[in-house]
Parts: C-alpha cells; sequence; structure tokens
C-alpha cells in the first residue's frame, strides 16, 4: 500500500477483544496460499443478518474501526491477509494486539491505535452509511464527521514503508545499489 491517506466509508465493528480466531477463524486456513482467505472473514459475525460485512453499501469500505483489544489472541497473520483480500487498508481501535499490530503493519495494512475519547466520539458519528472517515499518515491524523480529529503515533520505519509501498525486504532490495556501492569502497 502507498498512500499518503485512506479516505472513504468505513465499516465498524464495535465489539472488544475480537481475537485472531474470530477475524479468520481456523477452519479456513487449509490453503498454502493467502488467496481465500477473505471467504472467511468474520465467519460467524458474518452469518448474523444485521452484520455491517454484509451491507452491499459498505463492501467497498477500506477502513475498519474496530473494538478495543482488536487481533489479540494467536500470531495468526492469516487474519491479516484475510483483511486485506476482502479490501481493508487500515484498521482503527483504542487499542491494537501487538503481534497483530506488526503483522498489519508488515503486510500494508494500517493499524492506528485512537484515544478511547476519540473511538467514543467518532463511533456513533460513523453510524450513518455514507459517514466518512480520513486518515492521513503523512500528517499521522485520523479525521472524522463534523470536524472531529486526532493524532496518532507509528512506528517510523512502519511508516516509511507504508508511504513508499514496500515491505521490510522491498525496502531493503531498493537500496541494493547503495550498499554494492558501499561494499566496493570498503575494499
Amino acid at each position: 500500500m502507498s498512500a499518503r491517506k485512506i479516505a472513504g466509508r468505513c465499516v465498524v465493528i464495535p465489539q472488544q477483544d475480537i481475537d485472531t480466531d474470530q477475524i479468520i477463524p481456523a477452519r479456513y486456513l487449509t490453503g498454502l496460499d493467502r488467496r481465500g482467505l477473505s471467504d472467511g472473514l468474520f465467519a460467524a459475525l458474518r452469518a448474523e443478518v444485521d452484520c455491517p460485512l454484509n451491507d452491499p453499501q459498505r463492501r467497498d469500505a477500506e477502513i475498519l474501526v474496530a473494538g478495543r483489544n482488536f487481533g489479540c489472541g494467536s500470531s495468526r497473520e492469516h487474519a491479516v491477509w484475510a483483511l486485506v483480500e476482502w479490501g481493508f487498508r487500515a484498521v482503527v481501535a483504542p487499542s491494537i494486539g501487538d503481534i497483530f499490530k506488526a503483522n498489519a503493519l508488515q503486510n500494508g495494512l494500517l493499524a492506528v491505535e485512537v484515544p478511547d475519547a476519540f473511538w467514543t466520539a467518532l463511533v456513533p458519528r460513523l453510524g450513518a452509511r455514507t459517514a466518512e472517515l480520513c486518515i492521513d499518515l503523512e500528517r499521522q491524523c485520523v479525521e472524522g464527521p463534523g470536524g472531529l480529529q486526532c493524532a496518532f503515533e507509528i512506528d517510523p520505519f512502519a511508516r516509511r514503508c507504508l508511504l513508499e509501498g514496500v515491505d521490510e525486504l522491498g525496502y531493503l532490495l531498493a537500496r541494493l545499489p547503495r550498499v554494492a556501492a558501499f561494499e566496493g569502497g570498503a575494499r
């Protein structure tokens, strides 16, 4: 993902403590690659009629607004892969599991933690299907309806990779000529 801003409609799943098994149940982890994982994304939740992920007007949402302690549980990287394959480019929550957050940032999914007060004010404003959210990665700011906004922190290296649209390996490979020049001059 190379983006200075991610803006648009979002899906709100306000439940707390959503773990990686709820994001992608183990029964969907039978393949050898990342394709098809979105079929199992939030399988139990999507079985409910009123699940916001089932709303056709929100199907193109790129931002997931989730409850506290999102992505807790196992270190299942498949949870991030399923979210990305679904089309999400960012997750916004009051807190995000450390391992999930690291996996997200390494796989191009922006994981943004916001203060409880901001989240509490934001969620009711996102109830309308047309409500939008903007995440400005360059300025490290989340902007919601009605002028609501807050700053967020992100690891500087992860931010740089996201802005450049590369993962850690891509970052290193892009610098191979400089490494080779350095090695050549050191001999």
